[in-house]
């Protein structure tokens, strides 16, 4: 939209009240009495905002900024509440704040190491990388991030995370890159990455997972770095994998595998892919006692050999449940009508042979 001439210099003040360090350069205004205004100090939620009333000033002019734009305004000869509309409609909105506990430049947020107990409020909407690590985080609320759409990079590295609710990282479906590793996470709701469709990396390393059914990454198909390290894990169904067809770095190492046919899936998948595991001589036998420390891509598929009647995954198991005793009673009534046909042919030869 056009602005008319006439409120052109209005735009051009506003534009410098807002500049960071252009307020400076503008003609001095003279010195005006006003009650002294203190320093900008965080309120009581730990939040620096320019422009706020009696917490912003022109540096190097006397007042604040707001006496110091008045001023300006009336040093060009427009006033009245013409003007103030004016202003109000011509200058741009102040920037997002920045919690005063946060570093924040070009987008990105830096909140680490500040002992923080819970996700500051109120970040910039325009955040493309926070980092939350090494903090005190226990629990991640619903809808954590629920204005932080553009959000790429997350990182809660290091925190003491116990629970994520299942809708925390709702809204985030720019996000690419989820560094949760170094906590005390015992599971991973599926429903917790079902925001997250265009995820490309997701570090769970460090912490207490002690399963992680297929279910949980079906919803991640751009995913291509996943590390598992360092967790409780005895073993994983292979179909873990079957719905990550861009995965091409996983980390397994640091796990207490139980190497029994229960493993055996896993075993057959990492054989097929160990272009994509990394650090493989460390993924070792925890169990049984006599493979202890051994590693597991070691052992051969002879050690397997006996394992081949105990293939069946659960799903198969509730395959077999339902039709086993479906063949069972289809049978029974097979063989009814047989006998039937049979008894019936019998009494209709035996009538024949009367005639």
């Amino acid at each position: 939209m056009k602005v008319p001439e006439e409120l052109q210099g209005v735009r051009d003040l506003c534009k410098a009240l807002w500049a960071p360090g252009l307020a400076p350069a503008l003609p001095a205004a003279p010195a005006l009495q006003s009650q002294p205004v203190r320093a900008a100090e965080p309120d009581q939620e730990g939040w620096v905002c320019p422009g706020t009333a009696g917490a912003w000033r022109t540096g190097g002019l006397g007042g604040t900024g707001a006496e110091w734009f008045s001023w300006q305004l009336s040093m060009a000869g427009w006033r009245g509440p013409a003007t103030l509309l004016a202003f109000l409609l011509l200058c741009p909105l102040p920037s997002p704040c920045c919690p005063a506990v946060c570093r924040c430049s070009s987008g990105e947020v830096d909140c680490s190491y500040r002992a923080l107990r819970i996700v500051p409020e109120n970040l910039p909407t325009n955040t493309s990388a926070l980092w939350l690590g090494h903090n005190h985080i226990a629990v991640l609320k619903a809808r954590s991030f629920r204005l932080q759409q553009a959000l790429q990079n997350l990182s809660l590295r290091s925190n003491v995370l116990v629970s994520i609710h299942s809708q925390a990282l709702a809204g985030l479906g720019a996000l690419r890159e989820l560094d949760l590793s170094n906590n005390y996470l015992t599971m991973l709701p599926a429903e917790t990455v079902l925001p997250l469709p265009g995820l490309v990396t997701l570090n769970v390393g460090a912490n207490k997972l002690g399963q992680l059914p297929p279910e949980v990454l079906e919803a991640l198909p751009c995913l291509q770095e996943l590390f598992l390290h360092s967790n409780a894990l005895r073993s994983l169904h292979a179909g873990v994998f079957l719905n990550l067809p861009a995965l091409r770095s996983l980390t397994l190492q640091g796990n207490p595998w139980a190497c029994t046919c229960e493993i055996q899936p896993l075993f057959l998948w990492s054989m097929g892919n160990r272009d994509k595991i990394q650090e493989e001589n460390l993924i070792l036998c925890r169990f049984p006692e006599h493979l202890n420390q051994y590693p597991l891509l070691a052992i051969g598929n002879e050690s397997f050999s006996h394992c081949q009647d105990s293939l069946l995954y659960p799903r198969d198991y509730a395959f077999f449940l339902l039709i086993g005793p479906a063949s069972f009673l289809a049978s029974i009534l097979i063989c009814l009508l047989l006998g039937s046909l049979a008894v019936a042919y019998n009494h209709l030869l035996n009538e024949l042979c009367y005639w």
